[in-house]
């Protein structure tokens, strides 16, 4: 059986690795458009931060270890551009611009996501630059070097903006963050936002909410983004608005697209193709607190999806449940983290939801080095049922989340949860973990 991959980052190269595990005769072709395999991208911003570390310390695994240890035929530089679903090939060019088909008994498609960039006017100029793949990392690190850049524009406030802006900052590089919208964090609750743009503000980088962006210009050496009521300048330009699911080669080929125009699977990771998978940053997922179909870009859904391909293509039955969006990132000295459903997007999936945020200590009251934490938790006030919690502070807050975090997996109620058996001691928490404060003021609204 022939076993074709599109795509050789973190649900690729798990499902072929695992495949290979599993099934040491399988004949497996991994397809990737461009040369790099197997990085942590993760990784990027704080290697962008550090100007003397080479970007390939990000390398997880060299392509040569793939094919050679694993006997795995990973062709890098193909790009794969139609698939033929009933003569079940694939075809596309490589970089030489030689044509190539291949066919298939079962194909998965991990393509992952794109940069999102403005269609407007001089997004396309030298030094307007996205973060993604490890090329772009490359490209960053080369332009602030090059460039000896001295100031930032970033357009966007997620994630990858949030961690850049720390990245640069670290070099001494003066960042602005401007975007459309007039929220700094709408995901996130009100209080613990302000909390976010304080420690951002701290550290000087000018943050402007609220902005529609017109276009941007090459100004002598430098980049202007203009607004209708701002200009700001720098010598780059980073977009950081989000990411959108490299989907075109499923929709194409005629497969169902699911949320935000990712691909469609079931539990099982296949589309509505009985031979074709698609997993990691191009496929949908089921959330484990409304089930229903998300869209949420994680890496270990990626990792963990690739196996569960894998293990199906090779004849052993895997069913992943789902996602409850976990998600954790750093700025500067703040941990932020949150899992499950914000107040907003309870109320869309259909809950009654009831919130509460309460500011505690992060160690025992008379402890020393004891910080402030600010957590919001969400839960039906139909069913009782926790919905979602998020937290802020300088330390604990990251491995905290992965209590709530397994609570929603199991569905529990928020009275079930208040009464978890948290351990204690006062360098690490007061004796009611703020978790648990958190827990039994909400049930009191309840």
């Amino acid at each position: 059986m022939g076993f074709v991959i599109i795509g050789g980052d973190a649900a690729g190269m798990s499902a072929a690795s695992r495949a290979k595990r599993n099934q040491h005769d399988l004949d497996v072709i991994v397809l990737e458009q461009t040369t790099d395999v197997s990085y942590s991208a993760c990784g990027m911003p704080y290697n962008i931060a550090d100007a003397g570390r080479e970007i390939e310390d990000l390398v997880v695994r060299h392509a040569e270890v793939f094919r050679e240890k694993q006997g795995i035929d990973l062709r890098t530089g193909h790009r794969v551009e139609s698939i033929d679903r009933k003569k079940k090939t694939v075809a596309g060019k490589n970089l030489e611009g030689e044509n190539f088909m291949i066919p298939y008994d079962r194909l998965l498609i991990a393509t992952g996501g794109s940069p999102i960039v403005p269609d407007l006017p001089g997004f396309d100029l030298p030094g307007v630059m996205a973060l993604k793949s490890l090329e772009d990392g490359r490209k960053i690190k080369e332009h602030i070097r090059a460039r000896d850049v001295k100031k930032v524009v970033i357009v966007g406030m997620g994630y990858i903006a949030l961690e850049m802006c720390e990245s640069l900052r670290a070099r001494n590089i003066d960042v602005e963050m401007v975007k459309p919208r007039p929220i700094f964090l709408p995901w996130m609750a009100g209080e613990l936002a302000s909390v976010v743009r304080e420690e951002i503000e701290s550290h000087g980088v000018k943050i402007y909410a609220g902005h529609t962006i017109e276009r941007v210009e090459a100004v002598e050496n430098n980049l202007k983004v203009i607004c209708p009521d701002l200009e700001l300048q720098g010598q780059m330009v980073l977009v950081a608005i989000g990411v959108s699911p490299n989907s075109e080669l499923a929709a194409k080929a005629g497969l169902e697209l699911g949320p935000s125009g990712s691909i469609a699977v079931d539990r099982t990771l296949k589309t509505t193709d009985e031979n074709i998978y698609s997993a990691g940053d191009c496929a949908d997922a089921y959330h484990v607190v409304t089930g229903q179909k998300t869209w949420v870009p994680l890496a270990l859904r990626a990792n963990r999806a690739g196996w569960a391909v894998a293990d199906n293509v090779t004849g052993i039955k895997t069913e992943l449940e789902g996602i409850a969006g976990s998600a954790v990132f750093k700025v500067f000295d703040l941990q932020v983290a949150r899992t499950g459903l914000s107040t907003a997007e309870a109320e869309k999936s259909g809950f009654d939801p009831v919130e509460v945020v309460v500011k505690t200590r992060s160690r025992a009251h008379a402890h020393p080095g004891s910080t402030t934490m600010h957590l919001q938790i969400v839960g039906d006030k139909k069913s009782g049922r926790l919905l979602g919690m998020q937290i802020v502070g300088k330390e604990g807050a990251v491995h905290r989340i992965k209590a709530p975090s397994v609570a929603l997996h199991s569905k529990m109620t928020v009275e079930a949860f208040s009464q978890c058996d948290l351990a204690y001691a006062p360098p690490f928490s007061p004796t009611w973990d703020p978790m648990l404060t958190a827990a039994n003021q909400l049930l009191k609204k309840l």
